[in-house]
């Protein structure tokens, strides 16, 4: 089952047809290869351990749904100091597949024909072409959407920092400049 994706950093290809109603136990680890290029991608100081364990099982009639969690120990930089800030991520998450031309990849609509969407509710299923799907690439993103974009050695605060209120944000008429304009 396991394959490579040249373009995926962490790749572990799954081949649909191969997926049985019943879960399979997946069990993913970063090699240090992986973890070196994870690093480059999420733009941080280094990722020292990267896993996840999966299920993967069919869902619906054509589907795939894979379940898991990922964890990873990550170092980035300190937005305040620059100083290595190490960080865990723990995330569950769950993902649906479907093939492209399935019904289950439109995006559902009202009457009017707009696109309705619960930000509380469930992802839409993702689609894909072929007989593949990247598990790896799943744990991948979940992985990245955990790093705090804006992460700060603790303790560490902004000294001198003035918050801009956005009060002063009146721009002067055009008129109001030339009032002191003089010709010569």
């Amino acid at each position: 089952m396991k394959h490579r994706n040249d373009d995926i950093p962490f790749s572990y290809l799954v081949k649909v047809g191969h997926i049985s109603a019943n879960p399979v136990e997946v069990h993913l680890k970063a090699d240090e290869k992986e973890r070196k290029a994870l690093a480059e991608r999420w733009d941080v100081l280094s990722v020292d351990d990267l896993r996840a364990d999966l299920q993967i099982n069919r869902w619906k009639k054509d589907g795939i749904r894979v379940k898991g969690r990922v964890q990873a120990k990550i170092v980035q930089a300190c937005v305040v100091t620059l100083d290595p800030v190490p960080a865990d991520i723990d995330e569950q998450f769950e993902q649906i597949y479907v093939p492209e031309n399935s019904k289950l990849a439109r995006h559902p609509a009202n009457d009017a024909g707009e696109m309705v969407l619960d930000p509380d509710g469930p992802d839409l299923p993702e689609t894909f072409s072929g007989d593949t799907i990247d598990a790896g690439e799943v744990v991948m993103e979940f992985a990245a959407l955990a790093i705090d974009p804006y992460p700060r050695k603790k303790g560490v605060e902004f000294s001198g920092h003035i918050e801009d209120t956005g009060e002063n944000d009146k721009k002067p008429s055009a008129f109001a400049v030339l009032k002191d304009w003089q010709k010569d």
